[in-house]
């Protein structure tokens, strides 16, 4: 749900007719999902497929799975760099707002956003070390927690404008061509905001990952249930959606902010404020973990897979303290040289590319075209036809 926030500014650039955007591409999203949940076996030989990419290798064979590995990778690689640049212009945010709280509103509240990222990089390091997504459920769940805590607290701020007389104008059609917009600079918008919507849509691209996950004893009924995760999942952050792009839109019309935040500013109420960007920086926390150990398994198992004799790759040094082994923290040197390696990467990245997101919407169009709609039709039809 990290994208909710630009949904207020996405619904403004088509107007009030850009909620059958929200709702179509959550049904859709929903039925390819649903087609992918299927796609959890081998279709020959009923081998789980642990990961998207063995399922794409096990259905589609040839170079096929390959170019996803491509998509789903460089994706999931962008999030990460998206997610740090967005926690720390939260972390920013909270700094401003108790800086103009205490100061007043004509003090010079400028901070630099690299101490934050560096304080990310050093935290995403220690949480990286965890080995598999499978053991991060508490991860997981801070981050839907906090997630729908951000998003509940905009949304009422934006109805509370709406009902008290403050909402800006709207039009069914959205920001109109005229003095300081062109149609050109209309049409590009219009297509980034298909983008925000389809980057907040990218549910797909660790369904797999998340189904090998969950703990469930009878292996024969994990497509029904995944297929009700997916209904939850899917309608849950649909209506979210729906919910804040809307109460987004009414409360700053065709005005609205990339950010709907930052539209309340940095004053009052600073205390509520300040508690929905803290759950965005907790939310991000979480989510960057969950997108990034597709990434952190795929480069360790080949790592296995080449030296499976190495005790640098293969090798886990349970911690002691005392006379007590604490068997849920574990070190292996390869994964703490590779994964700190990539968090700092990704930190780097960050800072070289404060605009970032401004791309991450053109990209996230395409990615979710291949990941959630190509790749997960062609290979439910693969599997129709071995059945």
């Amino acid at each position: 749900m990290a994208g909710v926030l630009s949904l207020a500014w996405s619904l403004a650039q088509f107007g009030w007719i850009g909620v059958s955007a929200l709702i179509i591409f959550g049904i859709i999203t929903l039925y390819t999902s649903n087609l992918l949940a299927e796609c959890y076996r081998c279709p020959i030989t009923a081998k789980r497929n642990y990961t998207y990419m063995q399922a794409a290798k096990a259905n589609l064979g040839g170079k096929m799975y390959m170019a996803y590995g491509l998509a789903q990778y460089s994706l999931l690689i962008r999030l990460t760099i998206g997610y740090t640049i967005t926690a720390a212009i939260s972390m920013v945010a909270i700094h401003k707002s108790n800086c103009f709280h205490k100061k007043g509103h004509e003090a010079s509240c400028e901070v630099s956003h690299i101490p934050y990222m560096i304080g990310m990089r050093v935290f995403e390091i220690v949480v990286s070390q965890i080995p598999d997504i499978g053991e991060m459920w508490w991860l997981s769940v801070m981050a839907t927690i906090t997630s729908s805590g951000y998003a509940s607290i905009v949304a009422a701020l934006a109805f509370s404008a709406v009902i008290s007389g403050h909402g800006k104008r709207t039009s069914l059609t959205g920001v109109e061509i005229g003095p300081g917009i062109t149609a050109t600079q209309k049409m590009w918008r219009m297509f980034r905001a298909i983008g925000d919507v389809m980057l907040c849509s990218s549910y797909s691209a660790i369904l797999i990952e998340i189904q090998q996950s969950r703990h469930i004893k009878i292996v024969s009924i994990r497509n029904p249930i995944m297929k009700k995760v997916n209904m939850i999942s899917v309608s849950t952050t649909t209506l979210f959606y729906l919910i804040c792009a809307c109460f987004g839109y009414a409360a700053f019309g065709n005005n609205a902010h990339g950010n709907m935040l930052t539209g309340f500013g940095f004053y009052e109420p600073f205390w509520l404020i300040d508690l929905a960007n803290i759950f965005i920086v907790m939310h991000l926390v979480g989510a960057y973990q969950v997108v990034a150990q597709p990434v952190f398994g795929a480069v360790e198992s080949e790592m296995k897979r080449r030296w499976p004799r190495s005790k640098f790759v293969n090798a886990e040094f349970l911690i002691r303290i005392g006379k007590k082994n604490f068997n849920l923290i574990s070190i292996n040197l390869w994964r703490l040289t590779w994964r700190s390696m990539f968090v700092v990467m990704v930190n780097v990245l960050a800072k070289a590319l404060p605009y970032f997101n401004e791309v991450l919407a053109l990209l996230g169009a395409i990615s979710y075209w291949l990941l959630t709609v190509y790749f997960p039709v062609n290979m439910y039809i693969v599997q129709k036809k071995n059945r």
